[in-house]
């Protein structure tokens, strides 16, 4: 793989490339710039695969490392900034169109997902990794630059916290 074998690069591709995706459509909230974004970050991977030692380096952690640095590098940017398109508000309105069950299940993870959002910084990445992405602790830690114990203190106070801030009738 490191010696540029594009067959192997494409198996990685395939096992993560929803991951990463999913990743970075819950730190972005827009689907066409999450989707910019994962092409990025295999583009990037991609260019700089012959560094990467796969010694006990995880590369699901490895390419979420690089996702988060793209999502970091785009916030640091003059361009980045909070609004809502006009796609956005349209896609909202189809929500309200499906049967009641989809409109009160949507709403309910909507509101656990502005809860999450409330968390800020790493507490929120935190939950976003382990428990949207499905990341374990190990592959949290890699992908934050931390060391196991860390995130387990970091996941158990952001929980803690996002208990207070969750609605009563969501518990």
């Amino acid at each position: 793989m490191q010696n540029g074998d594009a067959e192997a690069f494409g198996r990685l591709y395939d096992h993560y490339v929803t991951m990463v995706h999913r990743y970075l459509l819950h730190r972005v909230g827009d689907r066409a710039q999450a989707e910019d974004f994962t092409s990025e970050t295999f583009v990037r991977a991609l260019r700089r695969i012959d560094l990467l030692s796969f010694q006990g380096r995880d590369v699901g952690a490895w390419l979420m490392t690089i996702a988060r640095n793209i999502v970091r590098d785009h916030v640091k940017s003059s361009r980045f900034r909070l609004e809502v398109s006009t796609a956005d508000m349209r896609d909202a309105d189809r929500v309200t169109d499906g049967p009641e069950d989809a409109v009160v299940q949507a709403l309910t993870n909507e509101q656990l997902l502005a809860c999450i959002r409330q968390l800020g910084g790493e507490p929120q990445e935190c939950i976003s990794l382990r428990f949207l992405q499905g990341l374990s602790v190990a592959e949290t830690a890699a992908v934050m630059g931390k060391k196991d114990g860390a995130i387990k203190a970091l996941q158990h106070s952001a929980v803690r916290r996002l208990a207070t801030l969750v609605p009563e009738g969501l518990r």
